[in-house]
Order: structure tokens, then sequence, then C-alpha cells
């Protein structure tokens, strides 16, 4: 078994919604019939007992090693603790060849999937070991690294919840809520909103005492110090005991409470120095210790915390117990987990000297022994919920600090003997104030319930009826895709959008190209999605991105799919025939909103049969109202798009819209059907975002159709009388839809000017002259700058075939040169002539003919 080919879909794509990694995979004739491998399956199960059952792929009578790998990479996850339940394996055209899906919800742990699934399966056959414990612990290992906390993992479930899109900016905890304007960001559990200087006040604990104290805030008295001898002065000031910790820290780092003694002050001395050069030393307040989280001006959580701690047993030691008490699977060595380890180090040696004890005491039966004077979850200590004890005054109060620093999400640290009271009558005070507190101890308590923080945080960021998203439109077809989208963005640009748009010709932000080249792909579409001044996003969806990696959304407000032809890369990723390109395109209707549109070509009837998979409305369009699927939607009150007496109409029930084809410059007052139907795609669609009909009308107006509005798209050029046409056609499809638009021109004498892209299947190259010389006088052959795989002539070659016959063409010419054959062409022109140049380097052709023009 060899896997050739592994890709990671990232978002909704052909096989599900679902995230997953896609591999091909060849099999031997062996590999394929594994009922001839004598006791595999036996082999298999022993290795991995709790393996889902296998069951034949495709017409096969038998699993295939490829569909084991399958089943394996699904089971590996599950049982490591993954949330997977998807995966698929699919015979291709080539014999032995498959292609193996599987879901996963962390990419680099779905990689290993595959990978220790591969091991699993040659284990098997080979009847060699397979370790499957240390396999599945390499997985958990691996999803605990690259997944979110739990801290912010809540905040993303509590987006997902609110039909909220987000997206990991980085590998930690850094995330976008939302897109383009609507977005929002945090780190961990800090808002974008909140400012650098708040975060600074929040680390810097003597100006944070400072600024509580000049609100009311109560607070422990204290001193700056920089030596252990300041320490003890100040120590011996304040009263013992006292409480030494870091100037600047978080987590607990460092912080010793309850010191007695001299000696005991050195040693946290000692330890907070290693994470600052400045100490403080604050007037121990005696209590318990309590966290309120604080989310924009309200508390929304509270809990109470208690130190790390074991209970005697009468027979092991201290040490024994802590080990014993680590082994709880709540207890992880960082935050990923709700209970942290508890650490056995020299301030839990110097906690147990304090009670008389060592690591090796043995407590006596029902003893409770204390591993540190702080209660920070992050040392080991543990939480208990206590939101409905804290009273109002006491809520107020840690408002207050949270507003007094600036800090949006806040924890506040008090200590006192109860929060029932006011901190005033308990004689207690707040003694940190933390930016990006951790959420554990909330979600998570070790007693009582959870609270709901990371809806608090996402409602803090969206009110209510917000959901992050901006206007997105989806286009994919074979033909018309840029010239649809560019005319959308145009549209929307009008009611004063900043519209991002991708296409094959680039990355548009508010009419700026910020990128070059094919950007129809989910990279680009993520760049438009990310921008923060984007208010509405128009994204060309070619097919070759959604086989790479899927789509960049999870989900479209309007999705427009042209046309599907038999030139679009067909014979490539396995996808060879035209109903197989259909199945693709199909994905963006999928994937819309459960309010969204679907606008939909009813004359193709691959693309009008795509209605029956969109969970939202239809919106369909051909030239002809009385089409049979037109003329049944109109029928039932539906939306549809159509042309008739001149004008472009636009029908639901009893309403209608008309608009003059001569007020749409695009269209040549109609005589150029196939920009007709991008005209009707595209008002369909802003029609689906509820544009105003004054708007659409204007931009219609307004949309000239050069080179700037619509590069390589039909650009006219007059030349000498003759009329030039510049276009990027590349197809078949195009090429009939660009004759049947020439023939509706005058011209004494029609030129063509042609080259082909070699990664086409050869039928296809034949058919584009097959078409042009029944239409052309002359054809211009010349062969692109890029082969893209063909050897040097052997496109031109295949060019020359599709001209056998030609009903029309009596003259051919080859050139070596996409510019010396735009100079032949022109060169011959004469009055009442025209010449259609099918260009390769868009860019570069467009500028070298508007050059010659003058």
């Amino acid at each position: 078994m060899e896997v050739s080919r592994i890709r990671a879909l990232r978002g909704p794509n052909l096989w599900s919604h679902h995230t997953a990694i896609e591999a091909i995979v060849s099999c031997t004739p062996a590999e394929r019939e594994l009922q001839t491998r004598s006791g595999f399956g036996v082999r298999l199960r022993a290795r991995f007992p709790q393996i889902q059952p296998l069951t034949p792929t495709g017409h096969e009578t038998t699993a295939p090693l490829a569909h084991v790998l399958e089943i394996a990479a699904l089971s590996l996850q599950a049982q490591a603790g993954c949330p997977v339940t998807f995966s698929r394996t699919t015979v291709t055209s080539e014999p032995g060849v498959y292609q193996v899906v599987v879901e996963y919800t962390q990419e680099e742990v779905g990689r290993l999937a595959m990978e220790l699934a591969q091991r699993l399966c040659q284990a098997a056959l080979d009847d060699t070991p397979f370790d499957l414990e240390q396999a599945l612990e390499q997985l958990r290992e691996l999803d605990e690294d690259v997944r979110l906390g739990p801290s912010t993992g809540s905040i993303a479930d509590a987006a997902v919840a609110r039909g909220i899109p987000y997206r990991r900016m980085t590998s930690g905890s850094m995330i976008q809520f939302g897109w383009g304007s609507k977005q929002r960001r945090i780190q961990a559990a800090e808002m974008d909103v909140t400012s650098a200087i708040a975060e600074s006040i929040a680390q810097d604990k003597q100006l944070t005492k400072k600024l509580l104290a000049a609100a009311g805030v109560p607070v422990p008295q204290g001193f700056e110090v920089t030596s252990p001898e300041e320490a003890w002065k100040a120590a011996r000031e304040i009263g013992l005991p006292v409480v030494v910790k870091p100037k600047n820290g978080n987590q607990g780092k460092g912080v010793t409470v309850n010191i007695t003694t001299h000696e005991q002050l050195l040693t946290a001395y000692a330890a907070a120095e290693e994470y600052d050069d400045e100490i403080l030393v604050e007037r121990y307040l005696p209590g318990n210790d309590f966290r309120l989280l604080v989310v924009g001006n309200k508390l929304v959580a509270a809990a109470r915390r208690d130190p790390p701690s074991v209970v005697g047993d009468g027979l092991h030691s201290v040490r024994e117990l802590v080990e014993e008490v680590n082994k709880d699977p709540r207890r992880g060595s960082g935050h990923a987990t709700s209970l942290t380890k508890i650490r056995f180090d020299d301030i839990a040696l110097a906690c147990l000297a304090g009670q008389g004890m060592h690591a090796d005491s043995v407590p006596a039966n029902g003893r409770r022994v204390t591993l540190r004077h702080n209660a920070n979850l992050s040392t080991g200590g543990a939480a208990t919920d206590v939101t409905d004890d804290v009273h109002p005054e006491v809520a107020q109060r840690a408002v207050a600090a949270a507003k007094m620093v600036g800090l949006d999400i806040c924890g506040v640290d008090v200590v006192a003997d109860s929060i029932l009271h006011p901190l005033e009558e308990t004689g207690g005070g707040v003694v940190e104030v933390n930016a990006a507190p951790g959420l554990r101890m909330h979600l998570s308590p070790s007693f009582g319930k959870g609270r709901p923080v990371g809806e608090a945080i996402i409602s803090t960021m969206f009110p209510e009826g917000e959901n992050g998203r901006i206007p997105l439109v989806a286009v994919t077809g074979t033909n018309g895709k840029t010239t649809t989208v560019r005319l959308i963005a145009h549209l929307l640009t009008q009611k004063g959008l900043c519209v991002g748009m991708t296409s094959t010709d680039g990355v548009y932000i508010d009419g700026e190209r910020i990128d070059t080249g094919d950007c129809s792909g989910p990279k680009s579409a993520r760049s438009v999605l990310q921008h923060p001044d984007v208010d509405a996003a128009v994204l060309e969806t070619a097919r070759g991105g959604m086989l790479r990696e899927g789509l960049a959304f999870d989900r479209c407000d309007v999705a427009v799919v042209t046309n599907v032809g038999s030139g679009d890369h067909l014979g490539l990723n396995y996808i060879t025939t035209v109903e197989d390109l259909a199945v693709l395109k199909r994905v963006i209707v999928q994937n819309i909103a459960d309010k969204g549109m679907a606008v939909l070509n009813a004359a193709d009837p691959i693309v009008a049969a795509m209605a029956t998979h969109c969970r939202g409305a239809v919106t369909f369009f051909a030239m002809d109202r009385n089409h049979p699927v037109m003329a049944t939607h109109l029928a039932q009150g539906r939306r549809a798009v159509y042309v008739e007496d001149g004008h472009l109409v636009a029908a639901e029930g009893t309403s209608l819209h008309r608009i003059a084809l001569t007020d749409i410059p695009l269209t040549l007052n109609g005589t150029i059907s196939f920009q007709v139907e991008n005209v009707m795609a595209a008002v369909a669609a802003v029609w689906g975002l509820g544009l105003d009909w004054d708007i659409v009308r204007q931009g219609l107006a307004s949309f000239v159709n050069d080179s700037d509005n619509a590069q390589g798209r039909f650009n006219l050029f007059h030349y000498r009388g003759a009329t030039v046409i510049a276009d990027y056609g590349h197809n078949p499809d195009a090429m009939l839809a660009l004759v049947r638009a020439v023939e509706a021109m005058p011209a004494k004498r029609r030129t063509v000017v042609i080259s082909g892209a070699g990664d086409r299947r050869d039928e296809d190259i034949r058919e584009q002259t097959r078409i042009l010389g029944d239409a052309f006088d002359e054809v211009i052959l010349y062969q692109d700058a890029c082969q893209r795989g063909r050897a040097d002539g052997e496109v031109l070659a295949l060019l020359r075939e599709g001209l056998t016959g030609a009903k029309r063409t009596r003259e051919m010419q080859e050139v070596h040169g996409e510019f010396l054959a735009i100079d032949l062409a022109m060169g011959k022109l004469c009055e009442d002539d025209l010449c259609l140049i099918l260009v390769d380097q868009v860019e570069e052709a467009l500028a070298h003919i508007a050059a010659k023009i003058g």
C-alpha cells in the first residue's frame, strides 16, 4: 500500500461539512482482496480490538486495505478521545487507487492518525508488533498540545453555539471571531479592546493597589523592596504574618503567603526573585481565597480557591499521597485540563516544614496536609463555585476594580473570611487584579456547578442578534465567474460598502488590488474575510481550491453557479465527467445559510438540479421565461430573472422589476448573450442580499466592459476602423459563447488568435479550434509561455488537428509567442474587420494591445 498524497481539507468540501484528511492510496491486487491474506482480520483486531467493523467499498465485494486504513485512522482518533465520526473510501477511475477521507478536529492529530493507521495496517500484514497504547498516548498528547485550552475553548464553543464563525490566527490562543469589519479578536481570555496600558497596570501590582485604593476598594498595606533585608524590614513594619510576591507576575507564580519567620521570608524572597527583581511585601489577610470574574461591567462567576492538599490515611507518606492525587485524569501538567498536578517542590517542602512534617512523613488518618499557602489552580489548587454567595457590594467592588485598571475581562482576587458580607465588615480586601484570567475554575470547578463564562464573554463582544458575519457571496461555474464576481462587487460598492473580492485576476479590497495572480482559492478568500475594513465579500470559488483545501467559510449568504461545462479541467484530481464536476461545484450550494439564496442557471440541467441540495431559497435565471424550470418556478411565485422585450426582468409572484438592456453597457444593448447571463446572475445575487433596485440600476449603468472593470472579459477596442476583442476564454463552452456573441456583430472578415492550456484534455483542446474553425476566416495559433506539462509544440498540434475539416477557416498560421501573434493579427486588420484575441498573459496582452492602438 502506498499513500501518495495527503491533504488537509480545512473547510466544507466535496465529501462532507467536516474538516478532513484526504489521502490518495494505491493498493496491490492482493491488498484489494484481503480475504486472500489468511488471518489478516484476526491479526488486525488482535492489535486493535476496538477498531470499527470493515465493509466493502463501492462495487467491490471485499474491504480493500485502503478501507482498513480509513477505519483505522478514524478509530484511533476516536479511541484517543477525539470527537470524530465521518470517514469514507472511494474507488477512483484508476484500478487499485482510492481516495480515503477521514474527519479530524485537529489537523496535526488527523495527520498523525493517518500515519499510525499505516503502521497498524503494515503490522497486521507482516504479523509484527504494534503498540496500541503508545499510539493512543501519542494522539492524546498531541491533541492536548494543539487544541484550544479550556478557557479559550469555552469562548470558541460559545461562539459556535451563536453561529459566529471563528478561526485560529496562531497555533496558540489568538482567535478571530466573525469576518471583515464585524470581526473581533481575543488572545486567551483577553479582548481586542483591552489596552496594553491596562494590561501593564494589572501586571504592576503596586500601581494596581494605588489605583484601587483611590477608588475606595479595600487593599492590604504593602511595600516595594529590592533586597531580602528591605523585605524583612518591611515585614516588621507591616506586622507579621506577610505575603511576598513578585511586583510583576501572574498565575500565582512566586507568591508565598502567611510568612511568620525570617527564614520563611528568605525562602519566599528567593522564590519571588525568580520571576522579578522588584518584590512586594504585603500584609497577610487571613481568610479564604476567592476569585471573582468580571466580564464587561458584570460579575459573572466566583470561586473559592483552596490550596493543594492531601488527606492522610495513616499508611502512606506525603510524597506517596501526592503521587496518588496526581493520577486523577482531571489533573494535567498545563492548562488543558480542569485541574493541575500538585507541585512537590521547595515551596511545598517549606510548607510541610511549617507543619512539622517532611516528604516522607506519614500523616495520621484523616489529617489534611497543606502543600502550599497560595491557592492558585496553576500550582495544584482546587476550586469551589460560590457565584450565588457573592454579596452585591462585594460584586460592586470587583467591577470597580476592573474598571479602575481598564480590563474588559478581569480576574479579581479577594481574601476574606466570607463574601456573604461586604469586605469592610469582614476585614477582607482585593489582593490582585489579573488580565487574561484563567477560566478553568469557573467552567469545571472541583465542587459546585460550572458557569457559562464563555457565553458571557461572547455576549459582551457580540450583542444579541449579532453574529459577526458580513454578506458573503460565493460564485462558481465553468465560464462567467470572474465577470459575475466583478459585477456583484461593483453593485455592492454602489451602496457604500467596502467590498472584498477574489477572482482569477487577484484580490481586491475596496477596488484596490492587494494581490495578483489566480486568487480564486481558499487562501485568498481567508485574506478577504480577515481584512478589518471589508463590509461584504464576493468570492470566486474555483474547483481547484475546493479540491485542495475545501471552502474558506462555513456557509455563504448567496451561492451563484453560472454553468458547468466539459472544458473545466476534466481528468484532473479524479474529476473525469461533467457530473463529477457538478458534484464538486454544488459544494457552495450545499453550504448556504438557512435563510440564504442559491442563484442557479435554469438553462443548464446539471446546475438546475442543484436546487434539490439547497437548504435555502433558490433564484433561477435564464433567457427564456418559458423554459420548463423557469415556468414552474415562476408559477410557484418564486424568484426568477429572465429577458423579455429587451428588458432584464426580476420576478417574484406579482412583483416585477424591469431594466432595459440598453441601460446595461456590459451587454452591448443585449447583443452579447453570455454577458446578459452574467448580468442576470449578478442581479439575482444582489437581490438575494436585499440591495435596493435603484442602486442596482445605477450600478448596472456604470459598469463598463473595459479592462478596468472586466479584465480579459470581452474587452472591446477599435483599431483602423476594425473591432478588436480580447477575452480570456479557454474552454469549448467559452468558445461557443464567444462565437454566438461575435456572430451578432457585423464584420467583413473575422480573425481569431488562440493558444491552448496544456492542462486540458486532448479532446477539449481540439474542440476549441473545431468550434472556431466554423466561425472565423483566419486562425492564428500561438504557443503559450507555459505549456503546463506538455511537450514543446504538442498543444499547437492538437489545435491544428481541431481545424481539420473547418467549414469557414481558409487561412491558418502558427506563431511562437503571444505578442507576435497579436501583432500579426492586428497588422492585417482593415476597416470593418473583426479580430478576437484569446489572451493568455491577460494584463500584459491587454497592455500590448492598448499600446498598439495608442
